[in-house]
């Protein structure tokens, strides 16, 4: 990719995703796609992966190996209190280019990873309308786990604050992981009707280059890609991440399309398959082959997709014609089952990046 295209991947990255979300990530990205020599970093990165979140995860990487460089008094997430100022810029930039060769072999050999802990209370509720349409009990593989930590989301308890004042509470009244979401209702919706409890049979992840976060560093790295000024993020990371270590769920290694059929394999009964931000990482042509590849593997068993995504990465091809499902930064919590070959798609909610808030919709 050449470097104005960089720039201006830096550039929308900051007007649209970090504006009013991420001072600090907002206010480096903007002064990135305007220099020459930051930006030509990710020039490194492998076809399809050049992302500003990939620069900015290798930044808080760095950051995080030199924690008591002047830079970290920006860094909330290594205890820094310092909002944006004069002095920012200036010091990434220097301390981003004294360690350049670092930045570059670390760009050129990671994937951008983010296991939001917090988007398990937006799928939640549609993994729970899957196993009751199911009769009970289901099998779970998420497609693009990274280290699987959604996949523990029926040992999570959510509480969501409904715009009206009312609190659905569900998942077990006991447990590490609490997430709180706010739920409002778009006009004409009911606020749903949340199955307490979920029961898996089993439960497997499918990556192309799943998260061991037994290894430290693999944990270390999962943690910068975390934007840096949202610690309340990664203490649920490491909340969440001691807790999967008590039950280890199997994470299998393998392209989201080619292995998806032996992934489902290894898993009993009816199937839910979960893709949370995931389908954004695949090229476009394969995101219609993914979609093709579901609908096949419904021909012999039941199966449901649960995706939490952008409309235009997937669900578009089973639910045509959404105009209202497209811009604002929201994605788009979404239910699917084929009956007879035909897909039976459903528009549930809109969805905040980060699992913090969702919208219902009308059914």
């Amino acid at each position: 990719m050449d470097l104005d295209r960089i720039k201006e991947v830096l550039r929308t990255f900051a007007e649209v995703e970090a504006r009013g979300v991420s001072p600090l990530y907002e206010h480096l990205a903007l002064r990135a796609a305007e220099d020459d020599d930051v930006a030509g970093l990710l020039a490194s990165a492998r076809d399809g992966e050049v992302r500003a979140t990939l620069l900015m995860a290798t930044a808080h990487r760095l950051v995080q190996a030199d924690p008591i460089h002047p830079l970290s008094r920006y860094y909330p997430s290594l205890g820094g209190f310092d909002g944006v100022d004069s002095e920012t810029w200036p010091l990434f930039r220097s301390f981003l280019l004294e360690r350049s060769e670092k930045a570059r072999a670390l760009i050129a050999s990671r994937y951008t990873q983010t296991n939001e802990v917090r988007r398990a209370a937006l799928l939640y509720p549609g993994v729970a309308r899957a196993a009751k349409e199911a009769g009970g009990k289901v099998s779970l593989l998420e497609v693009g786990c990274s280290a699987g930590l959604l996949l523990g989301l029926d040992r999570f308890g959510y509480r969501y604050q409904c715009d009206g004042g009312e609190q659905l509470t569900a998942g077990p009244a006991k447990t590490p992981v609490g997430l709180h979401c706010a739920l409002d209702l778009a006009p004409g919706a009911v606020a749903p009707k949340l199955q307490k409890k979920l029961a898996l049979l089993d439960r497997a992840g499918l990556d192309r280059a799943p998260v061991d976060l037994s290894d430290e560093d693999e944990l270390a790295w999962l943690e910068a890609c975390v934007w840096a000024d949202q610690p309340d993020r990664i203490r649920l990371l490491r909340t969440a991440a001691a807790e999967q270590a008590k039950h280890r769920p199997r994470l299998i290694a393998g392209d989201g399309v080619d292995d998806l059929e032996a992934a489902a394999s290894s898993l009993e009964g009816p199937l839910v398959v979960v893709t949370s931000h995931a389908l954004a990482y695949f090229p476009e042509s394969r995101r219609a082959a993914f979609v093709s590849a579901l609908a096949s593997l419904a021909a012999s068993r039941p199966l449901w997709w649960v995706s939490e995504e952008f409309y235009g990465a997937g669900l578009e091809t089973v639910l045509p014609g959404r105009d209202d499902l497209v811009g604002d930064g929201l994605a788009t919590l979404g239910v699917v089952r084929w009956e007879g070959g035909k897909a039976d798609a459903h528009a549930l909610a809109r969805t905040a990046p980060h699992g913090q808030r969702m919208t219902w919709l009308p059914l």
